[in-house]
């Protein structure tokens, strides 16, 4: 059956129920540090307000699980701090409560007016919720005339409040975010504008064997940098010093060159690096062939002629999607590499995807992001999508 969207929703006097993600950065205080993935939301959150709709908003913050037993840990991951940013940005009355299900809270959300704004306690505070309970998933459907996913960070986990819960409620609808990403990554797989280059980078080979397989069946060009290319190095048999070495994913890049080779993908690896005698911004620092990493030295970034070689590429693709940065690029000596791929894309004609997470971050970081063409808000949803997978959280959207 198809999947709807929330513009297909008549929400007028309806209750809402939007799963969201608001598992933002925080300061120590517990205050919000950066509330962009807050903001990536106001688009489906304003829409629901304007048609009259009653706002109950739900999200996780953080892993309760892992600072149980700390009580100041775990009242930092309460949503009281995130809910007053959000009241900030919308301007309107949002309501934080206690509980995430319960009589208290069917009590609030029965007295809502249209346009109100209830925000749940941390879905996480639930131990149904990681297990996908149905008790759980039940109780979240009874606050709910309709149900929205705007979380594309989550969807690719079947917990209560992405997955669950959608059995037990009649109409389910991607929110704008939400159909946004899954718009994108359906053309890359689907129907992508060609050339279509990857750029992988990242620390872990063995994590990204499924995405590094699919890829190979997708792409033109396979540009491999950041700490995973040194495997690739390692694996064609050169001295790689005290470069980041993923011994799992030795064997992946040995098979990912063959395949390659066998199915006319480019694959590209870095000619030369910028290395450093210690991990520290004030290191002694080089730029060396791939073959003179000295012992004792690491490879840190893509050197000058790899980053001309890739962005030769990235100028002749109409599509291009980033996942990983191709160097250490929270320290200003090793983020040029990244920070021109960054640029090249930003000033090109391609099509540019970023893939989430680190590179998000990145091209956030160099003030870029607005000139992308898409920044993912989901760093482990996104190259699950690449990869091929059924995400449980956009599968569960079909019209019961």
């Amino acid at each position: 059956m198809n999947k709807l969207s929330i513009e297909d929703l008549d929400v007028a006097g309806k209750r809402v129920l939007m799963r969201v993600d608001f598992n933002v950065p925080q300061n120590d205080d517990g205050s919000v540090r950066n509330d962009a993935r807050i903001r990536a939301a106001l688009k489906s959150i304003n829409h629901v307000r304007e048609q009259g709709g009653k706002l109950i908003l739900m999200s996780h913050l953080g892993r309760p699980k892992k600072v149980k037993d700390d009580p100041a840990k775990l009242a930092k991951l309460k949503m009281d701090h995130v809910a007053a940013r959000l009241r900030e940005l919308v301007g309107g009355n949002v309501t934080k409560l206690d509980q995430v299900v319960g009589p208290e809270v069917e009590a609030a959300v029965a007295a809502m007016q249209p346009g109100d704004i209830i925000v749940l306690e941390n879905t996480r505070f639930e131990p149904g919720e990681e297990k996908n309970d149905p008790a759980l998933s039940q109780a979240l459907a009874q606050l709910a005339d309709v149900y929205v996913s705007d979380a594309f960070g989550s969807v690719h986990r079947a917990h209560a409040s992405t997955a669950g819960v959608t059995e037990y409620v009649a109409q389910n609808a991607a929110g704008f975010l939400v159909a946004k990403e899954i718009a994108y990554f359906s053309k890359v797989l689907t129907d992508p504008d060609r050339p279509l280059t990857a750029i992988l980078g990242g620390a872990k080979v063995a994590d990204k064997i499924g995405v590094i397989d699919n890829l190979l069946n997708l792409v033109d060009t396979l540009l491999i940098g950041g700490g995973m290319s040194y495997t690739f190095l390692k694996a064609q048999g050169l001295e790689i010093g005290e470069s980041l070495l993923d011994e799992e994913g030795l064997s992946v890049a040995r098979n990912a060159l063959a395949k390659a080779k066998d199915r006319g993908v480019a694959l590209e690896l870095p000619v030369d690096l910028v290395v450093a005698d210690r991990f520290a911004p004030d290191a002694n620092v080089k730029v060396v062939p791939i073959d003179g990493i000295e012992p004792g030295w690491q490879g840190l970034d893509i050197g000058p002629k790899t980053t001309e070689n890739f962005i030769d590429v990235i100028k002749q693709s109409r599509m291009v999607v980033w996942n990983g940065p191709v160097g250490v690029f929270e320290m200003e000596t090793f983020s040029r590499g990244t920070r021109a791929l960054a640029e090249a894309l930003a000033a090109g004609d391609a099509t540019s995807i970023i893939g989430g997470g680190d590179t998000a971050a990145a091209v956030d970081q160099f003030g870029l992001a607005e000139k992308m063409s898409h920044v993912s808000t989901g760093g482990g949803a996104a190259l699950e999508m690449i990869e091929g997978k059924t995400l449980p959280g956009v599968a569960a959207l079909t019209d019961k």
